[in-house]
């Protein structure tokens, strides 16, 4: 039995742990291999009807503090990084709340970020009292600057080219900074939160306890887009159910947007606190996805935004030469947008092959350092 609340630990040291949404009883616990070969365990969690649980953090939620905030409030809606900006050595001295969406299609930061903007206004002075940092911008769509409800905000405009949406882009052009392969953003001195992250610290607080309620867009086959309110953990297969959706054998379901977005392989994934979005693809119109070699054709090149030279990546991605193609093709530049795949006039599936090279490439290195300790 669990209560809604409770922290449940990988281990008993562990200091990671997922916060139970609802109270219910764990029935089944499994491993289940992500898409690109991560290993994740899963809970399977049978609701009770009384959902009142021990609620530790209302002791901590009238004197606001990054610790507290670290140790109750870790995976709420948008999962903000709150165990790094917790963290005594964390050189984190820029906040930026980011509102602009991660994807085409994906609405659910600039919803947030209109519908609730005075919460958005609080959350910065919450997270100036939260961190100690006073340097806190927000990055909304050039669009909605323009309204009068974020006079006197520190913002930054972001254009309505998809690229320019991205943390490494917004960093670049607006902030002159650039993030090098194999840093992080905390290595450049920034921390992202998105909006939704900011709005549910708020709510939390406004409460007293955490929330587990977050905002996702779900389009159905027909390209028709309902906003739902889904607590997290709930399996994607009840949404569709409320909305009249109906997934078949061989549709896709799509965990993101168009172009960074996920397959979701059973319809049991549940939701998480970073899903914004849930596209439903008719069989019928899945692109073809091929294995027939690069064409050279250049398209990848002249889109990318970070210069990879990406028809010669692609070549050693499909060898399994991870280390070659980050020596040589420059593969950990890649800021993953995703237009490499949808421009591919020979439907290789680009974008893939780079974040599973990735993954693999840290395994890689992993192994290679293991053996040298051991030896």
């Amino acid at each position: 039995m669990v209560k809604k609340g409770d922290r449940l630990f990988l281990y008993k040291e562990s200091s990671e742990y997922v916060t139970m949404p609802v109270s219910g009883t764990i029935t089944n616990i499994s491993p289940v291999t992500g898409n690109t070969g991560e290993a994740v365990t899963c809970l399977t969690l049978e609701t009770n009807t009384n959902q009142e649980g021990d609620n530790e953090f209302a002791g901590y939620a009238d004197t606001p503090d990054i610790a507290s905030a670290a140790e109750y409030l870790q995976g709420i809606p948008g999962n903000p990084p709150l165990k790094l900006l917790a963290d005594p050595g964390c050189r984190v001295t820029k906040i930026i709340i980011n509102a602009v969406d991660a994807d085409l299609v994906s609405t659910t930061q600039q919803f947030v970020m209109t519908r609730f903007r005075d919460n958005i206004g609080k959350g910065v002075d919450l997270l100036k009292r939260l961190t100690g940092i006073q340097d806190i911008m927000i990055a909304l769509p050039e669009s909605m600057s323009k309204l009068g409800a974020f006079g006197g905000m520190n913002l930054i405009k972001i254009s309505c080219d998809y690229t320019d949406s991205l943390p490494e882009i917004i960093i670049q052009k607006h902030l002159g900074i650039f993030k090098a392969p194999r840093k992080s953003f905390e290595d450049t001195g920034i921390c992202f939160l998105s909006a939704e992250a900011v709005f549910a610290l708020v709510d939390s607080y406004d409460r007293k306890e955490p929330v587990y309620e977050k905002f996702i867009g779900v389009t159905d086959k027909n390209g028709n887009t309902t906003r739902v309110k889904a607590t997290i953990g709930t399996p994607i297969h009840r949404i569709l159910t409320q909305l009249g959706i109906e997934a078949v054998e061989k549709d896709r379901v799509i965990i993101g947007g168009p172009l960074r977005g996920i397959s979701a392989y059973t319809l049991y994934h549940p939701v998480l606190p970073d899903m914004d979005t849930i596209i439903i693809q008719a069989s019928s119109e899945i692109p073809v996805i091929s294995d027939y070699p690069c064409i050279n054709c250049g398209n990848c090149i002249r889109i990318c935004p970070a210069n990879v030279p990406v028809n010669l990546l692609v070549r050693y991605l499909e060898a399994n030469l991870y280390q070659d193609a980050a020596d040589s093709c420059d593969m950990l530049s890649c800021i993953e947008c995703g237009l490499c795949s949808y421009v591919c006039r020979a439907n290789i599936p680009i974008f893939q092959y780079i974040r599973l090279g990735k993954r693999e490439l840290i395994k890689l290195e992993s192994e290679i350092e293991t053996e040298a300790e051991n030896a």
